[in-house]
């Protein structure tokens, strides 16, 4: 019997979880964060709790089972666990490639055995998935942890429209096979809509997707067929998704990132505005 990675810390909770044959996966929630004597920090935490901005962990409890971990994620590990490196002479080419292209690390390392593997702290959200012998296509970043049994490697776009217009660059992440999966992503699960398409076509003002169906097919098209239409709907290209398959999608993506830009656009002007009154 494993013993749990939070032990009796009343300030985390466990706020999901998922198991799959031989592995566990937790995630888990500091409710506050109560170690900071800064009066200053002490105010922003104050604010980023009530907005639920919480430090969060996975725990991943094996038994004699194998996880493959984004580098640099691992926090601390116990019980007779091994580490390898994920790089061998026969693949090393192969990850360079994959490194350069993605700008992923080369080497993903694995920690098997039996015991807890914990990762870093992190204020992004997770989502725990489970693969049943299928393949999807995740944004570069999101990927954090999966279980052995799943297969991680860069897939290019195929297509040049996709490829150069589409906003999500000429490589992403495919995941493939059977097993646990988590990934890092910018919102919460709350905030996601999970469309089922039944060959069927879904159109998307934006690169607001973060998740989809191998078997979807992504092309960036007009919104409308012709060059005056596309002018006055205001929309222009927009991403389009088209097969059987599930897509998800966080629109409210669009709203954090024209917060993030009013408050760069902000920083920027209360920087120059110091220079220039630093010259007078």
């Amino acid at each position: 019997m494993i013993s749990s990675a939070i032990g009796t810390r009343e300030n985390i909770k466990i706020i999901d979880q998922a198991e799959n044959g031989r592995m566990k996966i937790e995630v888990m929630e500091y409710q506050k964060l109560l170690g900071s004597t800064d009066t200053n920090a002490v105010m922003d935490m104050y604010f980023m709790e009530k907005q639920n901005i919480r430090a969060r962990q996975v725990a991943i409890y094996l038994n004699d089972d194998a996880v493959i971990l984004e580098p640099g994620a691992m926090s601390y590990f116990k019980g007779n666990i091994e580490m390898v490196s994920g790089v061998t002479a026969g693949n090393v080419l192969g990850r360079v490639f994959s490194s350069v292209t993605t700008g992923e690390a080369i080497a993903q390392p694995e920690y098997k055995g039996t015991g807890v593997v914990v990762l870093e702290p992190s204020f992004k959200h997770f989502l725990v998935l489970q693969l049943e012998k299928e393949d999807i296509v995740v944004d570069k970043g999101m990927f954090y942890c999966a279980q052995a049994g799943v297969k991680v490697e860069p897939i290019m776009q195929r297509n040049v429209s996709s490829a150069l217009l589409g906003g999500e660059g000429i490589f992403q992440i495919r995941l493939s096979g059977s097993g646990l999966v988590v990934l890092e992503s910018p919102v919460p699960a709350s905030e996601i809509d999970v469309m089922e398409l039944n060959n069927e076509t879904l159109k998307v003002d934006g690169n607001f997707v973060i998740l989809r169906s191998e078997e979807i097919t992504f092309t960036v098209e007009r919104s409308a067929k012709t060059l005056i239409g596309s002018a006055v709907s205001g929309e222009g290209l927009v991403n389009v998704y088209k097969g059987t398959g599930s897509v998800w999608m966080a629109p409210s993506i669009k709203i954090y990132n024209t917060f993030n830009l009013a408050r760069s656009m902000g920083a920027t002007t209360t920087s120059s505005m110091n220079m220039n009154t630093s010259r007078s």
